[in-house]
């Protein structure tokens, strides 16, 4: 018997080191140009922000105006790393979870590459003066073929994989990254087909836009970062899932009521009334899915708190999941009809949420994912437990500190806006010490992020460590018996390891 198990065991290392090694060049592409655009992305962030309380910054430039930069940062966060770091994670955890080699890598690297041109192009025509104006989708309307094209050719391969997968339980992972890869075609076809093949009244665009910013955030960032979770922290942990009950009706709560949320913002506007209202109480709903995740989640990793302190993907991932807890809180804050909801609607305080969820928790998780993945595609190990403690603590401390400041300076900007009496003026000076802040916290980020950028360059050369036990943030702790290089591929309902 113990021989059985052994072979078995081996078998099983050595396809996932095949399987590893078939998706090493894509995935290290997507997750070291995500990286890249990151440190992009938040460089604009800084110019933006400091146009707020110094207009007169690089005011010779054109191309450096606050209505450019701002939408630049935002659409290379989202476009340029966010769905960059989505598509190396979700290529490898599916081709993992399905127990199947990748046979199409040279195809997804191709469509790696055109979709970073689609988004420099995007980048360069919002810079230029060329965007369209609409929040998350101001790229020049010829790139969105070039995205939805290489979107599908980047994750069609996924599904096959999935489709031929031997038989077996389908894992909460799964459930989750599937409906991400369905749902994101969905929105972004149905969006720019009504804005720009056939648009309509400016009133309902204006709502389309809306809800497509909203469909992204609760419709493929989200599950694309819970489906992460539930898989490395049973991974990491050596531990089953707390409640796979509990991980379900988070799932079906979030498929069933986060379709409704995104027209809130447009409370006020000449449309029917009752609408602005659903999606505020769809959003408000969000609490439903995300605390029972997150607690799904947490419940699972405090069993062992020590393998959670040491480890940098639990670190950083269980850092993603507190992020979501509080999104959901501001979820809840933000949409309050009659009281926040009208001061958060043409304020900061939207800002301030979109990078509480994409950077403070869909990112977190990430990095998470990161720190797990690239060593065993690149067969080494991170150089520098200094280095990732450097992209730890100021991350989570900055992006704190810019999702609060925005938020809560926000609903101040918007109180002024609702006070008829007062000149423009004075209500913008209200952004101005919120703004000083963010410029500073930025710049602190970017640091972090600068040698986060290194240290993955770094693995992608292959010049990490060798070593047979994975980096942890303290000096000679190797973790729980499955630690970082673990043998558990996932966790269904009632098992300890998958296969």
């Amino acid at each position: 018997m113990s021989s059985e198990v052994s072979n078995n065991y081996e078998q099983d290392a050595v396809l996932r080191a095949s399987i590893d090694r078939s998706l090493r060049h894509p995935v290290m592409f997507f997750l070291t140009s995500g990286a890249a655009w990151l440190a992009v992305s938040i460089i604009l962030g800084v110019i933006s922000s400091a146009k707020v309380h110094s207009p007169g910054f690089l005011d010779g430039c054109g191309w450096l105006t606050y209505g450019r930069t701002q939408a630049a940062h935002l659409n290379a966060l989202i476009y340029g790393w966010g769905f960059q770091a989505a598509f190396g994670v979700i290529v490898w955890m599916l081709s993992r979870l399905s127990r199947q080699e990748c046979r199409a890598s040279g195809i997804i690297l191709t469509a790696g590459h055109v979709w970073n041109l689609g988004v420099s192009v995007g980048i360069f025509g919002i810079l230029a003066g060329y965007g369209t104006g609409m929040p998350w989708m101001e790229f020049p309307s010829f790139c969105w073929p070039v995205l939805l094209l290489s979107y599908f050719a980047i994750v069609v391969w996924s599904l096959v994989q999935f489709k031929v997968r031997p038989e077996g339980h389908v894992y909460i992972s799964q459930w989750y990254l599937m409906a991400a890869m369905i749902w994101f075609p969905w929105v972004f076809i149905t969006a720019n087909i009504l804005l720009h093949v056939i648009p309509g009244n400016p009133v309902m665009a204006a709502g389309i836009n809306a809800w497509y910013k909203s469909s992204l955030i609760f419709l493929f960032f989200t599950p694309v970062a819970l489906g992460t979770a539930f898989y490395l922290v049973p991974k990491v942990s050596g531990r089953p899932i707390y409640s796979y009950s509990l991980a379900q009706f988070g799932f079906w709560a979030l498929a069933v009521i986060m379709p409704w949320a995104g027209m809130q913002k447009l409370t006020g506007a000449p449309i029917p009334y009752f609408i602005p209202y659903l999606g505020a109480a769809a959003t408000i709903m969000f609490f439903l899915p995300a605390f029972s995740a997150a607690v799904n989640i947490l419940r699972t990793a405090i069993a062992d708190p020590e393998v959670v302190n040491n480890s940098p993907t639990l670190r950083f991932t269980m850092a993603g999941i507190i992020g979501l807890i509080v999104m959901a809180a501001a979820s809840v804050f933000l949409n309050i009809p009659g009281k926040t909801l009208e001061f958060a609607q043409f304020s900061m305080s939207g800002y301030g949420f979109e990078i509480l969820s994409i950077y403070g928790f869909f990112s977190f998780v990430m990095f998470g994912a990161i720190y797990f993945i690239v060593p065993r595609v690149t067969r080494r190990e991170w150089l520098s437990r200094r280095l990732i403690k450097w992209h730890f603590f100021p991350s989570v401390y900055g992006v704190a500190i810019i999702a609060l400041i925005a938020i809560f300076g926000g609903i101040q900007q918007g109180i002024g806006q609702e006070e008829f009496a007062q000149s423009w003026s004075e209500v913008a000076k209200r952004a101005v010490p919120y703004a000083w802040a963010i410029t500073i916290v930025w710049c602190f980020i970017l640091l972090s992020n600068f040698f986060f950028f290194m240290h993955l360059t770094v693995m992608w050369l292959r010049l990490g460590r060798r070593s047979t036990h994975p980096t942890m943030l303290v000096s000679g702790h190797h973790g729980s018996p499955h630690g970082d290089d673990g043998d558990i591929d996932n966790c269904g309902p009632g098992t300890a390891s998958a296969h």
